[in-house]
């Protein structure tokens, strides 16, 4: 059995960029044309530049602090040393929370994505069915090893962009400039939209969890982790940026609504792309990126829960304590996912709303008190008290925005 520790090997940095973009670049990018539909694309833009360098530098805190810790400890060792046990509990449960509903998002993503997938050939696969065999699949390959889980998520993220630029170099070339500029609708208006897309493009860019599993991975080499989480989060910005150019250059502003109503779940979208393009060749690619998108991100977040839980419960690293780890990791969110099949769409929402704790709230809490203890032996984030004021405000900021939604006082473009 292989172990987590490989650096003898001497792990290539493409290997931790792949864990980071796989993570990021998955199944939650697909609700992002649907969740932006009401800012549109250059507001979107906006929003996700900015929720970039704030998610970017929240996980470079959480790596200052990690730093000053044995090689293993995850979120429930450092906050409890660093915070106190309050601080722990709190953040644990949304750790916890973010993880398993993401990983739940993923079950019900795979299920709806290869029920469609198998629809196309004529095959009758329910979508509880397919999610439920997706999941155990993933759930052995993260048992084997964070190695395993590398060199997956290299295999399918490879993949991915290869159809990803199959796909969207075709989905570009049909590009309507009126489209995209949104010209069918008279007088339009974008901003009072935009506040709602903060929480989707923060759960869009969660890897945080990854951040320890990759001091497992390389030990205490900042250098090189530091340029993973940067490699991996830019080329994430960048794919979303084109993902939102080929969607809202093909379908029109006002035929986001119906896909919203129907759930934007993956299936829909794809659905809607395939009816403007009309194009048997683009629909089968479609289909191909969306299966590779979630299991590249499924494999990510369900490495980062694994670590996670492994640290909280005192699971070794043999077979039989990963298998407990396993367990408790998969058997809760495939319950859910056997249950509540099409629950996507308010998954990714809410993991945006709890989110904000530990992947923004926390690390800079984090950040600050581990200056305060060891000074920065090994790294240190730039900026200074104003860039952990920042993150702070953005951490808080999304959790305002995400409950003002819930309680339907922000605009909904509908």
């Amino acid at each position: 059995m292989a172990t987590l520790v490989a650096r003898s090997a001497s792990p290539s940095l493409l290997s931790g960029v792949v864990i980071i973009a796989g993570t990021i670049i998955g199944a939650g990018m697909f609700s992002l044309p649907v969740v932006m539909s009401g800012a549109w694309f250059f507001w979107s833009l906006l929003a996700l530049v900015f929720t970039w360098f704030c998610m970017l530098h929240s996980g470079l805190m959480l790596l200052e602090a990690n730093l000053n810790y044995h090689i293993g400890a995850s979120f429930d060792t450092i906050t409890r040393d660093l915070l106190g046990k309050g601080w722990n509990v709190v953040n644990g449960a949304s750790v916890a929370f973010v993880l398993y509903i993401l990983t739940y998002a993923y079950i019900s993503a795979s299920g709806s994505v290869l029920h469609h997938t198998f629809a196309g050939m004529n095959i009758d696969v329910p979508a509880r069915l397919a999610g439920f065999g997706f999941a155990l699949i993933v759930a052995f390959i993260v048992w084997l090893s964070t190695q395993a889980v590398s060199r997956m998520t290299a295999i399918v993220l490879g993949a991915k962009v290869i159809t990803f630029f199959l796909t969207f170099g075709g989905l570009l070339g049909h590009v309507e400039t009126a489209t995209l500029f949104n010209t069918v609708e008279a007088s339009p208006s974008y901003t009072p939209y935009l506040l709602m897309t903060l929480p989707f493009c923060l759960a869009s860019f969660g890897y945080h969890g990854n951040v320890p599993s990759l001091m497992k991975y390389y030990g205490k080499e900042p250098g090189v982790i530091i340029r993973c989480l940067v490699w991996g989060t830019l080329l994430a910005l960048a794919l979303y940026t084109i993902w939102l150019l080929a969607t809202m250059g093909n379908i029109p502003r006002p035929e986001f609504i119906g896909i919203a109503k129907a759930g934007g779940n993956i299936d829909v979208l794809v659905g809607a792309l395939s009816d403007v393009l009309n194009s048997r060749t683009l629909d089968v690619l479609l289909i191909v990126f969306s299966n590779f998108a979630v299991a590249s991100s499924f494999l990510g977040v369900t490495l980062g829960l694994f670590d996670y839980l492994a640290d909280l419960f005192g699971f070794d690293d043999s077979p039989r304590g990963r298998l407990k780890t396993a367990l408790l990791t998969f058997l809760p969110p495939m319950a859910g996912g056997l249950l509540w099949p099409n629950g996507f769409l308010y998954a990714i929402g809410y993991a945006g709303l709890a989110a904000t704790i530990w992947a923004a709230i926390v690390p800079a809490l984090l950040a600050r008190a581990s200056r305060q203890r060891f000074g920065s032996p090994r790294f240190r984030v730039w900026g200074g008290k104003g860039m952990i004021a920042l993150i702070l405000l953005f951490g808080l900021g999304n959790a305002l925005v995400h409950l003002l939604s819930s309680f339907n006082l922000l605009p909904v473009y509908q």
